[in-house]
């Protein structure tokens, strides 16, 4: 080992590895933007997008003009300069703590940055405009987008906002040009309601977007889309029957029509709403019940889907009439007829039906008969007939008469 040492080949090509080293610790690591002197004292770096903080009264004020971002140059002892960078710890600022309201251009200043490094930072100064801080809520309209492209016959309806009103914040005089609020909904296609989340957007008196961030930023919007309608008129039928004693008057819907919604060739092929029935079982008085309206096939649906149908009752009143007299129809002239029973050929009649028709009655609108064709010579007993004016019952004293028929005497 002590002869390879004393070995002057041995000497060189240790010599050369050393300057190869030596060289590179002086080399390596060199960065652009970065620049070393040849023994490595001096450093200098620039950082950039180092944030800026401003220092102002936040709660009630606004500040514009105060760049996000800065590029700061540092230069000095590469022990400090290194691990300045790396770290950034320092904090770069404006403070604005002692302005009053208005436009002033200030420094970029810097703090918690080692003495012995000096610092450049791009850009040195900036404007800022201090203004005062407002809050005030606004109400949010809803504007249509592409509604000319909704297919045709559908309609909109009137849209619903959740929430309906926003707070937005910002410059006193920006705030007060605010003109209107709204939330921009796409109809294109749109077949059916359309829920859709929406951002806020803030416009000037001359349609200008402001650059203003409403709280929430967004809301839901829900637009009503109905398909082609057309109204018509309900048609409604009775089941089972009102109980003695009662007559029906009228039956009314209320509505009396309704809307219905499909397509325009369904549509075309609806005059009537047909299907709703009420029932008169059990109906002793004025009556309005609830039923459900159908939904003819090929029809999306039915406004109102549920109407009140209103039943009108009459009870029915009475009225005696007594000594009416009762014909007798179909004898030959040749022959006359008595009545044995009842005695004179006269009853009491009794009347049942609605009011309007039984108090209008007089015994001339009642007549009553027997028919005695092709009875002969003796006694019968034959049915009281009579001709009832309609939805009129009787009931007389007896239904059967007993008539004597005999031939008249020949004149002398």
């Amino acid at each position: 080992m002590d002869n390879l040492m004393d070995h002057p080949w041995f000497i060189r090509l240790v010599s050369l590895l050393l300057a190869i080293m030596l060289y590179m610790s002086a080399n390596v690591g060199a960065k652009t933007g970065e620049t070393r002197n040849t023994f490595g004292q001096e450093d200098t770096e620039t950082l950039t997008d180092v944030p800026v903080v401003a220092y102002y009264d936040e709660e009630n004020l606004i500040v514009s003009g105060v760049p996000k971002y800065v590029n700061v140059t540092l230069q000095g002892p590469a022990s400090i300069v290194k691990p300045t960078a790396l770290q950034r710890n320092f904090e770069v600022y404006v403070d604005l703590t002692n302005l009053p309201l208005g436009t002033y251009t200030v420094p970029i200043k810097y703090k918690d940055v080692s003495e012995k490094l000096k610092v450049n930072i791009q850009p040195a100064s900036v404007k800022v405009t201090i203004r005062e801080k407002v809050s005030k809520q606004f109400s949010i309209g809803v504007e249509f987008f592409n509604r000319n492209k909704m297919p045709d016959g559908y309609s909109v309806g009137e849209p619903t906002v959740e929430p309906n009103v926003v707070t937005i914040t910002g410059a006193k005089e920006l705030i007060d040009s605010i003109s209107f609020v709204k939330a921009i909904v796409d109809l294109e296609g749109a077949t059916e309601t359309v829920t859709r989340e929406a951002r806020v957007r803030v416009y000037d008196r001359s349609g200008n977007e402001l650059d203003l961030e409403p709280k929430p930023s967004s809301v839901q919007v829900t637009v009503p889309v109905e398909s082609p309608s057309k109204a018509v008129p309900v048609d409604v039928q009775t089941t089972g029957e009102l109980p003695d004693g009662v007559h029906l008057v009228g039956i009314t819907p209320e509505p009396n029509r309704v809307t219905v919604y499909g397509p325009k060739d369904v549509l075309n092929r609806i005059d009537r709403l047909e299907g709703l029935t009420v029932d008169l079982d059990d109906v002793t008085d004025d009556k309005t019940v609830e039923v459900d309206v159908p939904v003819p096939d090929g029809v999306k649906s039915v406004k109102p889907n549920k109407i009140k149908v209103r039943i009108d009752v009459e009870k029915d009143v009475t009225q005696t009439w007594k000594d009416v007299p009762i014909e007798v129809v179909g004898l030959p002239d040749s022959y006359e007829a008595t009545f044995v029973q009842p005695v004179g050929g006269k009853l009491t009649v009794r009347l049942m039906g609605p009011p309007d028709i039984v108090q209008g009655l007089t015994k001339d609108d009642v007549r009553l008969y027997v028919d005695a064709s092709g009875l002969g010579t003796g006694q019968h007993q034959v049915p009281i007939r009579w001709d009832n004016p309609k939805q009129i019952q009787w009931q007389p004293s007896t239904e059967t008469a007993m008539i004597d028929i005999s031939e008249k005497a020949a004149v002398q």
